[in-house]
C-alpha cells in the first residue's frame, strides 16, 4: 500500500516523498538513478539528489526502482512500442503497393490462397483475411535493432522530480488538496481520492468539501470507521449509497445496488429521516433521480424501520405515491406565466441556480424593469456563488457578445461534443458589461494577496480547470481549450492499446485541414504516406498490446491544422480495454532513434472516454507562422464498428472551427486580477528566481524557490480557482 501511495504522490505532485533507510554513502547509486531518469526525460532536483546520497546504496536502489516504475508509466514507457513497418518512418511503402504485396503473399500461402482468389473474382478482398496484414512481422527486439540510438538534443523534455516531505505528510497533503478541490476531479482523481479517503479517514479532514462527488467518497470512508457522514440533501445520501457499492457518485450512470449490510442500511435511513424531518421541502430533490432512489429503496427496506418514518417518505415520492413539487418545476411555472420577476425572486433563494439561469432570464425579459430586477438579484447573491460558477458564467458572457465568430460549442460531461451557430438573441452590451464587472470584482475579492507574483508566460494561455472532466490523466496534459506553442521539426503521434478479452483494432489517423477547416488530406491505414509524413502501419489485434504512430515534418505540412484521432474500428471500447493512451513527441530534424523515445514525449494522455472516436488535441498554425497545440479531450460517438477518418472529415472540421471560435477563460484572466493586489509582478522566463517567498505560476516548478513560496503548476492548477 505504501508503494501505491508513494506512486500517487509522484504522479500528482512530481515530488518524491523523503526517502528513508539506513545512512550510508549512496552518492554513486544516486547518480546512476539520475542518469536512468534522464533516459526517460526526468531528473532529480539538487535537494533530492543530496538526500539520496546520504542513504545506504540499497535504500537508493529501492527508491530508484519504485520511482522509475512510476515515471515510466507516466510517460508511456512501461510498455513495448513496436511498429508494423520495422524501419518506420523510413521505407514506409505506398498504400496500394503494400496492399498488393499482402495479396501476393496471401496467394503464395496455401492456407489463404483459395479465399483470396475468391475475393479477387468477386472484385473485393478483405484486408483482414490476409495473413500478412495487421499482424507484427517482427519482434520488438528486432525492431529496436533496426534503429540507431537517439541523439540527445537541447529540446528534449526534462521534468524535474523534487524532494518531498515524509510519506504520510505528503499523502495527507494530497488527500486534503483533492478532497477540498473547488472543481470536480477527473476519473483518475476520483479513484485516487477514494483510496486516500480510506487511508486518511482517521487523520486531518478538510474544513470544506465543495464538490458533492468528493463528499460522497469521503462520507463512505467515514462510515467505515464509525464516523457520522456529512450530508445536507437527500441527494448526498444517494451519492453516499453509490460510493458504498462502488457505483457512480456523479449519478450520471445508474448504480446497481447490491445487498447493503444492516449497519450501513440503518445509517443511510437515519440520515434521510433527519434531513426530511428538519426540512420537508428537501423531498423535492427526489424527482431528479427518481429511478435510482427506487432501486435504493428496494435494498434499504425502509418499511422494516418504523422509527424513521420520514425516510420512508423519500421512497414514497420516488414511487409516485406522495407528491413533492420540485424547485425547477416551480421556476418553470413562473416563466411559463411570463412572471420573470417572480421567477427571479424564487431563484434568488438558490443562488447557484440563479446564475446558471441568468442568460435565459435576461433573454426572457420584456421590460427594463424586469432586466434591472434580474441584474440586481445577481449582484446581491454573487458573494454566495462558488468560484467555479462565477468563472463559468464569466466565460459564458465572454462568448455572448453577438459576434458572428462566436458559435455555440456543446460539450457534455463525457467529452461528447458538437458545434452549431449561435441563434440566441444577443445580450445587450450594457448588461454584459455590468455582469462582467460584478463577476470580476467578486473574483478579485476572493483571490489571495499574492505578494511577489512570479509568472512563467507559458502558463498564461492554459485554460482554467473549471472541471476535472475537461482533461485527462497523464503527463503534460492541459485542460480543454488550452493553447501551447510547440517547437520542433518533427511531430510524432502515438497510440497504444491492449485488449482485455476480444480482438480489438484501434486506428490512429491525422486529418489535415486548410485555413477554412476543409479537408486537405489525411494519414491513416488507408493513406500510409504523404509528402509531409508517414503512418507506421495498421495493427488489428492487440492481445499483448499494440502501437501505431504518425510522423509529420511540420515545415512541409501544406494545411493549417492537424487533428490526430483514434478510431475504434472493431472490438473493445476505451473503457473496456486493459489500457489505452495517446501522446505526441517532438524531435529535431537530426534526431533519429527508436519510434518511441520517452524523453521526446511532450504529452501522454489516457484514453478512457465512452465514445468510439477520440480527439485528444489539435495542432494549428497561427498567424505568426508557429504551430500551437489546442487541447480538445473530445470523445465522439462514432459507429459501433468500422469508424474511419474518411467518414468524419466534415464533423471534425466543424468541431475544430467551433473550438477556435470560442474564447476560453485562461490563467491570464486570474493573473490580471491578482496583479492588481500583488506587491510586485515579474515575468519569469528562466534563470535565477527571487530569494524571498513568491507566488509562482508556471508549467513546471523551478528549482531554488523559497520553501515558503506558493507554487501553482498544471498538477494543482485547480487550487487557483477561488472557493
Amino acid at each position: 500500500m505504501s508503494q501505491r501511495l508513494e506512486s500517487m504522490v509522484i504522479r500528482h505532485t512530481h515530488r518524491v516523498p523523503r526517502p528513508t533507510g539506513p545512512a550510508g554513502d549512496g552518492a554513486r547509486a544516486a547518480r546512476r538513478f539520475d542518469a536512468a531518469l534522464m533516459s526517460v526525460g526526468f531528473k532529480l532536483s539538487a535537494d533530492l539528489l543530496a538526500s539520496l546520497s546520504e542513504l545506504a546504496e540499497e535504500s537508493v536502489v529501492a527508491t530508484a526502482v519504485r520511482t522509475l516504475d512510476t515515471v515510466r508509466e507516466l510517460v508511456g514507457d512501461h510498455v513495448q512500442h513496436n511498429t508494423y513497418f520495422i524501419d518506420f518512418p523510413a521505407r514506409v511503402p505506398d498504400t496500394f503497393d503494400f496492399w498488393m504485396e499482402c495479396i501476393v503473399d496471401a496467394l503464395l500461402d496455401s492456407a489463404s490462397r483459395e479465399n483470396t482468389l475468391a475475393g479477387l473474382r468477386a472484385g473485393t478482398v478483405d484486408l483482414l483475411t490476409l495473413p500478412k496484414y495487421g499482424n507484427y512481422q517482427h519482434t520488438y527486439q528486432q525492431m529496436l535493432a533496426a534503429h540507431d540510438e537517439l541523439i540527445a538534443a537541447a529540446g528534449d523534455r526534462v521534468t524535474t522530480l523534487h524532494l518531498g516531505g515524509p510519506l504520510e505528510t505528503e499523502v495527507t497533503a494530497l488527500y486534503l488538496a483533492l478532497a477540498g478541490s473547488t472543481t470536480p476531479l477527473g476519473e483518475q482523481g476520483i479513484a485516487d481520492l477514494g483510496t486516500l479517503a480510506g487511508h486518511c479517514a482517521d487523520g486531518p479532514q478538510p474544513d470544506d468539501i465543495p464538490v458533492r462527488e468528493n463528499r460522497a467518497l469521503i462520507n463512505a470512508a467515514r462510515l467505515q470507521v464509525g464516523a457520522d457522514p456529512q450530508v445536507d440533501t437527500v441527494t448526498d445520501v444517494l451519492r453516499l449509497a453509490c460510493a458504498l457499492v462502488g457505483g457512480d457518485v456523479s449519478l450520471v450512470e445508474p448504480t446497481r445496488f447490491r445487498s447493503v449490510p444492516r449497519g450501513l442500511r440503518r445509517a443511510l435511513l437515519a440520515c434521510l429521516d433527519g434531513l426530511v424531518a428538519a426540512a420537508p421541502a428537501k423531498l423535492a430533490d427526489v424527482g431528479a433521480h427518481r429511478e435510482q432512489f427506487k432501486r435504493l429503496g428496494e435494498r434499504l427496506h425502509p418499511h422494516e424501520y418504523p422509527q424513521w418514518p420520514h425516510a420512508a417518505e423519500v421512497f414514497a415520492v420516488a414511487r409516485g405515491e406522495q407528491e413533492a413539487r420540485s424547485f425547477d418545476s416551480r421556476v418553470e411555472g413562473l416563466l411559463a406565466a411570463n412572471d420573470v420577476t417572480g421567477a427571479t425572486r424564487l431563484l434568488a433563494t438558490a443562488p447557484g441556480k440563479l446564475f446558471r439561469t441568468l442568460d435565459r432570464l435576461l433573454r426572457t425579459c420584456s421590460t427594463d424593469e424586469e432586466r434591472a430586477a434580474v441584474l440586481a438579484a445577481a449582484e446581491q447573491v454573487a458573494p454566495q456563488i462558488s468560484g467555479r460558477v462565477l468563472l463559468s458564467v464569466r466565460e459564458h458572457l465572454g462568448n455572448r457578445s453577438g459576434d458572428a465568430r462566436h458559435g455555440r460549442l456543446f460539450v457534455n460531461r463525457f467529452g461528447g461534443a458538437w458545434a452549431a451557430p449561435d441563434r440566441r438573441r444577443a445580450l445587450p452590451d450594457a448588461v454584459r458589461s455590468r455582469l462582467i464587472a460584478t463577476l470580476d470584482a467578486e473574483t478579485r475579492r476572493r483571490l489571495p494577496t499574492p505578494g511577489h507574483l512570479l509568472v512563467d508566460p507559458e502558463v498564461l494561455d492554459v485554460t482554467l480547470p473549471l472541471s476535472g472532466r475537461a482533461s485527462a490523466a497523464g503527463l503534460g496534459v492541459l485542460p480543454r481549450g488550452s493553447r501551447s506553442r510547440i517547437d520542433g521539426e518533427l511531430l510524432r503521434f502515438f497510440v497504444y492499446w491492449k485488449q482485455t478479452a476480444r480482438a480489438t483494432d484501434y486506428d490512429l489517423s491525422a486529418l489535415i485541414l486548410n485555413a477554412a477547416y476543409e479537408t486537405d488530406g489525411w494519414l491513416s491505414y488507408t493513406a500510409l504516406t504523404r509528402a509531409e509524413g508517414e503512418h507506421s502501419g495498421d495493427i488489428t489485434n492487440a492481445p499483448e498490446g499494440a502501437s501505431e504512430f504518425i510522423n509529420l515534418r511540420l515545415g512541409a505540412v501544406r494545411g493549417a491544422s492537424i487533428v490526430p484521432q483514434v478510431y475504434i474500428y472493431a472490438g473493445e471500447g476505451f473503457h473496456e480495454v486493459a489500457e489505452s493512451f495517446f501522446g505526441f513527441m517532438l524531435r529535431e530534424g537530426e534526431q533519429q532513434g527508436q519510434p518511441f523515445e520517452a524523453r521526446t514525449v511532450r504529452m501522454k494522455s489516457d484514453l478512457r472516454g465512452p465514445g468510439r472516436v477520440a480527439l485528444p488535441v489539435a495542432f494549428v498554425r497561427e498567424a505568426d507562422g508557429a504551430w500551437y497545440a489546442h487541447w480538445l479531450h473530445f470523445y465522439l460517438k462514432g459507429e459501433p464498428s468500422g469508424n474511419r477518418v474518411e467518414e468524419n472529415q466534415l464533423s471534425v472540421g466543424t468541431l475544430l472551427r467551433g473550438v477556435m471560435q470560442r474564447d476560453y477563460l485562461t490563467v491570464r484572466h486570474l493573473v490580471g486580477l491578482m496583479a492588481e493586489r500583488a506587491t510586485t509582478t515579474t515575468r519569469w522566463e528562466g534563470g535565477e528566481v527571487p530569494a524571498e517567498p513568491v507566488t509562482y505560476l508556471g508549467l513546471e516548478r523551478p528549482t531554488g524557490l523559497h520553501p515558503d513560496s506558493v507554487v501553482i503548476t498544471p498538477e494543482n492548477l485547480r487550487d487557483l480557482i477561488p472557493g
